[in-house]
């Protein structure tokens, strides 16, 4: 019997076979959320401060035009940015972190810190 007062997450839905999209799941959640090749690179430099579009190609050189307003397109549709359009000339656009893309923060930090671990791991071998 599961303990209501646990402060320890559900992981059960993580044991379910891929094909069975439980979307109450919190672990696919976050891994649809946040998951990807440049979600999380994008977000770190948001986390420094809003950024217009062509800084964000200028940050992130290997991604291409087509992949980088289309994960934009993403981060805004699940309310982790906010895209606000500049009508001036040339057309300006930024983006800035939500108040839900700005708690992603501290799980960005830890993953940060879990990296420079195992790079250093790495290294020694």
């Amino acid at each position: 019997m599961k303990n209501s007062s646990s402060t320890q997450p559900d992981t059960a839905c993580a044991t379910q076979p891929v094909s069975d999209n439980n979307p109450r799941c919190p672990v696919r959640m976050s891994i649809q959320v946040l998951g990807g090749k440049w979600k999380l690179l994008l977000l770190s430099y948001l986390f420094e401060a809003p950024r217009r579009y062509g800084e964000l190609r200028r940050l992130v050189p290997d991604v291409t035009e087509k992949m980088l307003i289309q994960v934009l397109r993403e981060l805004e549709a699940d309310g982790l940015l906010t895209r606000t359009m500049h009508h001036q000339v040339p057309p300006r656009v930024d983006y800035a972190l939500t108040e839900a893309g700005r708690q992603v923060r501290p799980v960005f930090d830890q993953l940060l810190s879990w990296g420079e671990n195992y790079l250093a791991m790495s290294n020694e071998q």
